[in-house]
């Protein structure tokens, strides 16, 4: 009924967050990655703000998916109290149970995801920095 509202309260979070965050990073790193047959190429490491924007995406991208969702199945009206579980006490506390636990599980699914694609972008980087000292040490 209204689990894309936690969705959408972790995205604004995040999206604030990013924001600080952006203005008090440095330049980001370049790194030589090579590619094989003698071949190499510059890249620059993406900074965590980058990293986080990912998340960002992720978050938005569903809760807007799941708010259309619920629009579509006649859950939010665009007159008050917009949530029609708002507007009878059980069906609110239902719904605030739905919040609870399938809106906080959709998000630690995603933001357990961004954690996997952040862990995968980490190595590759440290894999290139590896490569890049070893290529200066000869």
């Amino acid at each position: 009924m209204a689990c894309f509202l936690v969705a959408a309260t972790e995205a604004a979070v995040t999206t604030i967050v990013t924001s600080v965050i952006e203005k008090k990073e440095k330049k980001s790193e370049e790194l030589h990655v090579n590619l094989g047959h003698g071949t190499t190429e510059n890249v620059t490491a993406v900074p965590f703000s980058g990293k986080l924007k990912w998340l960002r995406n992720m978050l938005w991208g569903g809760s807007a998916l799941l708010a259309f969702e619920h629009v579509w199945h006649g859950e939010v009206t665009p007159f008050f109290p917009f949530l029609t579980a708002a507007g009878n006490p059980a069906d609110a506390a239902e719904m605030l149970h739905e919040m609870a636990t399938v809106g906080v599980g959709m998000c630690a699914m995603v933001t357990a995801a961004w954690l996997g694609m952040v862990a995968v972008s980490s190595v590759i980087e440290k894999r290139a920095q590896k490569e890049e000292a070893a290529a200066e040490a000869k």
